[in-house]
């Protein structure tokens, strides 16, 4: 592993992770000042094809990168600053889907987002 992937790597490491790419590239720089934007990038997507890293997308907002891609879950969204944490409801949510409701689909994945108002938006 090259110094410049272990560095992004390590900037992606922790729970409740979901910088963009240019989050990562600032941390990334404080750590390996040489770093560039491009190799930031493509290891980005480099992660995200291997199934090591998620691209979470939430409306309009830019691309984020989530390192808990081995352990099922769902997001929780702040309408307003955009904050995202990782939650582990219990419970089957394909199951929730009645057979009625595939239309003939073989679903094979579910993603669900919960938004509201994070505390931090809601002290504002």
């Amino acid at each position: 592993m090259t110094a410049q992937r272990r560095v992004v790597a390590e900037v992606l490491d922790g729970e409740h992770v979901h910088l963009t790419a240019d989050e990562v590239h600032a941390r990334a720089v404080a750590k390996l000042p040489e770093i560039s934007r491009a190799t930031v990038y493509n290891t980005l997507g480099e992660l995200v094809s291997l199934g090591e890293v998620l691209e979470v997308t939430t409306d309009n907002r830019a691309k984020r990168y989530d390192p808990n891609a081995h352990r099922p879950h769902h997001h929780l969204v702040c309408s307003r600053c955009g904050a995202i944490r990782d939650v582990h409801p219990t419970g089957d949510p394909l199951a929730d889907l009645p057979a009625s409701e595939r239309f003939g689909f073989m679903v094979s994945d579910v993603e669900v987002t919960y938004r509201g108002v994070c505390p931090d938006c809601t002290k504002a």
